[in-house]
This record gives C-alpha cells, structure tokens and sequence, in this order.
C-alpha cells in the first residue's frame, strides 16, 4: 500500500513553519488516540500514520531528505511506519515529547522515566510565618526563631538501615523506581507503590530503629534571623538551605519566612510614611503654639522619642503637619518616609462657673469673619430650608 504524502497526512502546507507543525500534529493526535476513540483499528492506523508524519516533518535533516527525494530519502524506499534505514521514533516518544511528560505518562510515554526517581532528590521549601512589632520593622532585628523541619537521621546516618545492614534490590520493580501496567495497546508507568521510587527495599528487621528505615528524622532547628529595617507586612524572607533535608543525601529546601506587623497602638504605616493623630487644645489651636508628637526612636531621632510640631494659629481637626524624615527607612536605600501628624482639636470639658462666664464673654465677641466655615454653612442651610420649605424657611 503506497506511503501517503506526508504534509497532505498532517493538512498543512509544504512551506509551514515547526511551530504550526506541532499545533496541527496536536490537534490530529488528540482527534484520533486511539483511547479516545475505543481502541479501534481505524484510529489505530490513523494515529501511526500521523506520528510516522510528524516523526519525519519534525527533524530538519529528515524533512529535507524528504522535501527533496520524497519517501525513499527517509526510510530507503521501505514505506509505512518502523521502516528501514533511518528508522522512526516510538510513537509514545512523540506523543509525550509533544504533549509533555504528563500526557506520556498517561498514554504509555517514557517522559517521566524512572531514572528520575534514582539517586538523590531536593528537600521541600518550608513556609515559616513571623510576627514582628512595628519598632522591629523599624529598626531591624535579629530574631532566634525554631522551626520544625526534617533532618537526615543520625543513627543510621540517613541510609534508614540498621549498621551493617543493606537495602536490596526491589522485587516490583526490579529496581527501576517504576512500574508500567498495560491497559491494551497502552501503558502507564508510575512510581512504585512498594519502594517509593528508591528501586530497593530493607526488610523490617533491617530497619533503624531510630527513624523507623525513613532515613529522616523530625526536628526543630533554631536559626538566628537578621530582619532588615523597613520591612513590611507580607515581606518574604528567604534562607536557602534551611528547608527539610532531601532524600538519599540530596540537598536541602529553602526556608521563606513571611513576615507580618503586629498592629500599633498609636502609628499607621503608609508606604514609608508614619501617620499618628495627635490631640490639640482648643486654645493652642486657635492662637497658635507648639506641641509634641510621639515619633520611632532611632539614630535620625538622637535617642528621642518626641517631635516638635509647630501647630499653625487657627487650626482645626483635620490639619495634617508633615515631618520630613521620620518615618519608616527604605528596605533597599537610605530614603526615609515622613512623619504626618494629624491634629485633633479638644473642647474643654468640665468647666467651672468662671470659666463658663469667659467663654460666653468670647463667644458674644466673635464676629462671624472669625468664624468663616461656620458663616459659610449658615448660608448654604439657608438656601436648602428656602428650596425645601420656601417662605416657611427659618430666618
């Protein structure tokens, strides 16, 4: 039976690129696996003729010996898939090299190969959460913190055998790590449910006592932290070579610590700036003074944990003072935030008879030019009663 030509198998033309070569041999092997397609012969025949295609179109050297001495340039004349000469790749090669090792492994490819399993392998990365004061993020600190983790085994020195005692070879799967079951033309190969992958087992009596044959042992591990100043909440530290040990003597993980600030009693944080709200006597806001405003103490402070703030004469609740430089450092840099106080005029309370007769005496000397925001809303409610209750307005 002639050897169809393989551009006109994949439906595409003979000047197509490698990347529309791999789309169009995707949606054709999907279209016809023969596992979607209840394993009959048609898709069968189908889905070789495809991968023999694709085989050959893929490879540069093959799809020019191809383009220009057709069929007999690629496999010496001998048409159809597995012929002679240069011969084709596996399909379950193709297939798990086009659709990754995940689909191989499904479909019966060798992508995850129990090679992978052998040997030494990476500890986990560990997650480590930390909850630091607002004057630890401050100033930088150098916190002792203990964390769980697993460590090699000291006993058996992390092999999980007893001393002088030695795995054997596995009998599932005969040491490879893997073991592959049919499921009619196809095979899926997974780890091995009886060594885990190692490719060797110890019998019980051969087991450390200490770890139980793991190799690895649970611990805490106390580790010294630097936290650099300007940290903020949700920072991520990370410390390689501090997460769990790996197996069979591999390297260990990382260790992320993830920081969070512990709400003030006094401050907020904004980016780099501090803001603080700060009471103000009705009489220092009106006529003007100075007060103090409680800031971080650091080496931009001299040791003080006070700030003096120039309150403007006429102030009201609200009024923002900014001072430039005390505020939160920069994480990588020498740049420093502000400190942004916000004013909150107090109105005296529990006042004597004297001091009544005072403020009425105030009171009935203010004009209303001294009272502009109170003027101003006097006549806008004006202008709303009149709309709403016209000539019934109150004057």
């Amino acid at each position: 039976m002639a050897t169809r030509d393989y551009y006109e198998v994949l439906g595409v033309e003979r000047t197509i690129d490698a990347a529309g070569l791999k789309a169009a041999y995707r949606k054709l092997a999907m279209q016809h696996h023969p596992d979607r397609n209840g394993g009959c012969d048609d898709s069968m025949a189908r889905f070789k003729e495809i991968s023999e295609a694709y085989s050959v179109l893929s490879d540069e050297q093959k799809r020019a010996a191809y383009d220009r001495f057709g069929h007999a340039g690629v496999n010496g004349g001998q048409g159809g898939f597995g012929g002679q000469g240069q011969g084709f790749a596996d399909v379950n090669d193709i297939f798990s090299q086009v659709f990754g090792d995940a689909f191989g492994d499904v479909f019966g490819g060798r992508g995850g190969g129990g090679a992978r399993q052998h040997g030494p392998r990476r500890g986990s990365d560990l997650r480590y959460d930390l909850e630091i004061t607002l004057e630890q993020a401050y100033k930088g600190s150098d916190v002792e913190i203990a964390v769980p983790t697993t460590a090699a085994c000291e006993t058996c020195e992390g092999s999980g055998a007893k001393k002088g005692a030695k795995a054997s070879t596995c009998t599932t799967c005969q040491g490879a790590g893997r073991v592959r079951s049919a499921n009619g033309f196809f095979q899926v190969e997974r780890t091995c449910p009886h060594c885990g992958g190692a490719g060797t087992r110890l019998a019980a009596s051969d087991a450390c006592t200490a770890c139980a044959g793991h190799g690895q042992v649970r611990k805490n591990r106390t580790l010294q932290l630097k936290i650099p100043a300007g940290v903020d909440d949700g920072s991520r530290i990370r410390l390689s070579g501090e997460g769990d040990a790996g197996a069979r003597g591999g390297p260990r993980g990382d260790l992320y610590v993830f920081i969070s600030v512990t709400p003030h009693e006094l401050f907020e944080r904004d980016n780099l700036d501090l803001l603080v709200t700060v009471p103000v006597a009705m009489t220092t806001a009106a006529l003007g003074g100075e007060i103090d405003a409680p800031c971080l103490v650091s080496e931009a402070c001299d040791g003080r944990c006070k700030a003096p703030v120039s309150v403007p004469a006429g102030s009201q609740t609200g009024k923002t003072v900014r001072i430039k430089g005390k505020g939160m450092p920069h994480l990588n840099g020498r740049q420093r935030g502000d400190l942004v106080v916000e004013l909150f005029v107090e109105t005296p309370t529990d006042l004597t008879a004297h001091q009544k007769e005072l403020l009425q005496e105030l009171a009935a000397s203010l004009g209303e030019s001294q009272t502009p925001r109170n003027s101003s809303f006097a006549g806008k409610a004006k202008r709303f009663w009149a709309d709403i209750l016209g000539s019934e307005a109150p004057q």
